[in-house]
């Protein structure tokens, strides 16, 4: 049947046919070769069998009809060269895709993203994107929405249903997930990927697969693959590199650290974990008479969680004391101005040297050179008269076109590395910043406290008589980038004693 492959059982004509058969329906099926039947030799003796027990005769037309041994040898034998046929297609379809991706071609990507429209290649021109105008300025807009305007992709959605702005498919309804995908994709920067997923065996169980019994028409499922081994393709770019990047640091924010309907937000929101189990710590309060108290508790400490015995013995940590203790070791971290200076020129020295960037440029210098000579052997070619003025039309604008994707990539990768001055002007007034930010740390709103803390703090990991705070900036003092703590605010360096646990519900 069109849209099943004949290497997968689960078909619903096959299915149809093995229903008819158990009901006793039917006398005969009747198939071209056995590799209509299926693709896989197990599966074509497994279906021969069951039909034969349930007396039905398999009829093959391209295929010996009597029932001698030396037949039903040669059936196998079709059965397994028809298996080898589709392996051998499947690894040649998929080098060749590779090697075309390689070489720029659009033709190997599966349709156009909303914003483009798929142009075929045609015997003068190779296949491209056109850019669909209306559509473009839509994706402007949620780019611009997103990264610039601060807008979640929840606003973004309702925004374009209100407005009525069709989709792809003309409809007037946006998804929250059709937006998100838009923002991931970075055909919009320029940069169509080949290769970002693969597909390989099913890994676990969603809610429609256990609605429907457990039974998947497949037993696979697409994962994404690493970014290094995605292989790019050059295309018009819909928005600038600044503001694809800016998206992309928006939505891994968000990922790990984004709101989740908190109502009362706290400093610490999402970076403390558990020392002994890992677990995170998640807030939870309690009420007295004068007041409500505010808590950090360990997950692995709640035994109804893990089948009903904790695995964690970790006490609850008192919200407002510990991240007093955290905020003012932040402040001290940021008396030395000189250390966001150093710390800004390694950073953006470690983006020049980073062997990603270097990698890609050297890729690019050496597909530069080929291309150009390909352009060089064709003119000479032409001007020898071994090429046609014809031939020439056609196979040279693929190669300019190349040749301008690549260039205009090499002079975005060389901007970004040429900002330097930029950082080092910016620099020069980070002192003036912090200053102000000292003298202002006692009024900053929990918004303002909770975007500095992440701005400088990776995460930070709570034991039982120790408090390790890892900096995004790593200090002289220690150089792995982490704070050790006590639990007890005036003897940093004292162990933890069981008469004095302030930071725990009902010591101190």
């Amino acid at each position: 049947m069109k849209g099943y492959s004949g290497a997968n059982l689960i078909r619903p004509g096959l299915e149809r046919i093995r229903d008819l058969a158990a009901e006793g329906q039917i006398q005969s099926v009747l198939a071209l070769s056995p590799d209509r039947l299926s693709r896989k030799y197990a599966y074509q003796v497994l279906l021969t069998e069951e039909l034969a027990r349930q007396g039905v005769e398999m009829v093959f037309i391209k295929a010996p009809h009597s029932g001698t041994p030396e037949d039903q040898l040669l059936i196998q034998f079709q059965g397994m060269i028809a298996e080898y046929e589709r392996a051998q297609i499947l690894e040649r379809s998929r080098r060749g895709k590779r090697h075309r991706a390689k070489q720029g071609e659009v033709s190997v990507l599966s349709g156009a993203p909303y914003g483009y429209r798929y142009i075929r290649k045609t015997e003068e021109t190779a296949a491209y994107y056109e850019i669909i105008e209306s559509e473009a300025e839509v994706v402007r807009k949620i780019f611009k929405g997103y990264a610039v305007e601060g807008l979640s992709i929840g606003a973004i959605t309702r925004q374009l249903t209100e407005l009525g702005v069709p989709t792809r498919k003309q409809k007037p309804r946006w998804e929250r997930s059709v937006i998100w995908a838009i923002l991931r994709n970075p055909a919009y920067q320029g940069r169509a990927c080949f290769g970002k997923t693969a597909v390989t065996a099913r890994q676990r169980m969603t809610r429609p697969l256990r609605l429907r019994g457990g039974l998947a028409t497949r037993n696979s499922a697409n994962h994404e693959l690493p970014r290094e081994e995605w292989i790019e393709i050059p295309v018009p770019a819909l928005v600038s590199e600044e503001t694809f990047a800016l998206a992309q640091e928006k939505l891994i924010y968000n990922k790990l650290q984004g709101p989740r309907r908190t109502i009362e937000p706290s400093i610490l929101q999402g970076l403390v974990h558990c020392r002994q189990c890992g677990y995170a710590l998640y807030r939870s309060s309690a009420r007295t008479s004068a007041r409500k108290i505010y808590y950090y508790r360990c997950l692995g400490s709640d035994a109804y969680r893990h089948a009903g015995k904790a695995i964690c013995d970790q006490k609850p940590i008192r919200q407002d004391l510990l991240e007093q203790l955290v905020w003012t070791e932040i402040l001290r971290l940021l008396e030395d101005p000189t250390l966001i200076r150093n710390e800004l020129n390694r950073r953006l020295e470690a983006a020049r040297e980073s062997n990603p960037t270097q990698r890609r440029l050297e890729t690019l210098n050496r597909d530069l050179i080929r291309v150009r000579k390909s352009m060089e052997r064709l003119l000479t070619a032409y001007q020898e008269e071994l090429l046609s003025l014809d031939e020439l039309r056609v196979r040279m604008p693929p190669l300019r076109q190349r040749e301008q994707a690549m260039q205009a990539e090499l002079q975005a990768i060389n901007n970004q590395t040429a900002d330097r001055a930029a950082y080092l002007r910016l620099a020069e007034t980070l002192t003036d910043f912090l200053e102000r930010l000292r003298s202002n740390a006692d009024t900053l709103d929990i918004a303002q406290r909770q975007r500095i803390m992440r701005l400088l703090v990776k995460e930070i990991i709570v034991g039982k008589d120790l408090i390790t705070i890892k900096h995004s900036i790593p200090r002289q003092a220690t150089p792995s980038g982490n704070s050790q703590l006590s639990k007890t605010p005036d003897k940093h360096d004292a162990p933890q004693t069981d008469e004095s646990y302030p930071l725990c519900k009902g010591r101190g």
